[in-house]
C-alpha cells in the first residue's frame, strides 16, 4: 500500500504537466480561431476531459449546405459575436473559459455519443477542479426560447464564465438609415402636400366620404363581422337586421348621388344665366334624383319582400 501511494505521488507532476499542456493547446486553438475553437473528436475529448480547471461553452451545429440547417446559419453569427466579445477580456479570465464549435460533419461520432439529433445546440461544461469546480457533471443546456439573438445568449453564458461577457450589441446602421430616410421622405412629402391639407375643400371631401360610408352601414358590418358577400356570391343580405360589406359601398354611392343631385338643383342650377341650359339641368338632375331614388326603394324591396312601395322601378 505504501508503494502504491508513493507511485501515485510521483505521478502527480506528470498529470499536472499533461493538464497544462492540454490547456496551452486550447488557448492556442482559441487564439487562432478568433476566440472560437474548431473542434473535432480528439479536441472535444480534450476540452471536456474529466480533469479540467476550465469551463467551456460548446456550440453543436451543422453548417454544411447538404444539411439544410437554416437555424444553424441564423444562430452562427450571434455565437461568433459573443465569442469575440469574450476574447477581449483579460488573459487570466479568458483562459478559464473557452468557446468552441463542433460541426456535425467534423465529428459525427460525438453527436452519436451525446445522442444529439438536432442542431443548433449549446452546452456549457463547468470545471471539475479548482475554485470554480462544480459537483454537477452534466452540462448545462441553453434554451433557445429567446431566439437566436446574441444578447440573451451572452447574458445566459455570463452565469458560467469567471466574469460577465462584455458583449454590446452593434449599432444597427440599416435601421437608423431607414428611419432617417423615412423621416426625411415624410418631411419632403409633407412640404408638398401641406397646401392640400390646409385646403378646406380637402377636409370637406374627407368629411363627406366618411359620413356617406358610416351612413351606408360600415360600423354595422364591422361590429357584427359581416362578410363582404354571401356564400352564393349575392351582395344583398335579406332582412333589415343583416347587411353585407358590399352593400355599404352601394348604399353609400346611392346616398352620395342623391345628395349631389340635390346640391346641383339648389346651388348650381339657380345661378345659370342661360334659360335653356338652366331648364336642361333641371330636367337632368330631377331625372337623376327620381331614378336613383327608385333604385334605393328597389333595394329596400329586395331586402324585405313585404315592402309594398316603389317609385319607377
Amino acid at each position: 500500500m505504501k508503494l502504491i501511494g508513493f507511485l501515485s505521488f510521483l505521478a502527480l507532476p506528470l498529470t499536472f504537466a499533461a493538464s497544462n499542456d492540454g490547456k496551452s493547446k486550447l488557448v492556442s486553438l482559441a487564439a487562432s480561431g478568433n476566440g472560437v475553437i474548431r473542434l473535432d473528436a480528439s479536441t472535444f475529448d480534450l476540452l471536456t476531459s474529466p480533469s479540467r480547471d476550465w469551463s467551456a461553452s460548446i456550440h453543436f451545429t451543422a453548417l454544411d449546405k447538404r444539411r439544410r440547417c437554416v437555424p444553424c446559419k441564423e444562430f452562427d453569427p450571434a455565437w461568433n459575436d459573443v465569442a469575440k466579445a469574450w476574447a477581449t477580456v483579460p488573459v487570466e479570465h479568458r483562459d478559464s473559459h473557452f468557446f468552441a464549435t463542433l460541426d456535425f460533419d467534423e465529428a459525427p461520432t460525438v453527436f452519436q455519443k451525446l445522442n444529439l439529433a438536432s442542431a443548433p445546440v449549446v452546452w456549457v461544461y463547468s470545471p471539475t477542479e479548482g475554485s470554480r469546480a462544480s459537483a454537477k457533471n452534466a452540462p448545462s443546456k441553453y434554451d433557445f426560447s429567446n431566439g437566436f439573438e446574441a444578447e440573451p445568449l451572452a447574458f445566459h453564458l455570463s452565469n458560467h464564465t469567471p466574469i460577465p461577457i462584455p458583449y454590446k450589441a452593434p449599432i444597427d446602421w440599416l435601421r437608423w438609415i431607414t428611419f432617417i430616410s423615412g423621416l426625411l421622405g415624410f418631411a419632403l412629402i409633407l412640404r408638398f402636400i401641406a397646401p392640400v391639407l390646409q385646403s378646406r375643400w380637402t377636409w370637406a371631401v374627407i368629411t363627406i366620404l366618411t359620413s356617406l360610408t358610416m351612413t351606408g352601414g360600415f360600423m354595422f358590418t364591422r361590429i357584427r363581422g359581416s362578410p363582404y358577400t354571401g356564400s352564393d356570391g349575392s351582395w344583398i343580405a335579406g332582412g333589415y337586421q343583416n347587411q353585407f360589406g358590399q352593400e355599404v359601398q352601394v348604399v353609400a354611392l346611392i346616398y352620395g348621388t342623391l345628395a349631389f343631385s340635390v346640391v346641383m338643383l339648389t346651388m348650381i342650377v339657380p345661378y345659370q344665366t342661360s334659360p335653356a341650359r338652366q331648364r336642361l339641368q333641371v330636367y337632368l338632375w330631377s331625372g337623376v334624383l327620381m331614378l336613383v331614388y327608385s333604385v334605393l326603394v328597389t333595394l329596400f324591396r329586395v331586402k324585405n319582400r313585404g315592402y309594398p312601395f316603389k317609385l319607377l322601378l
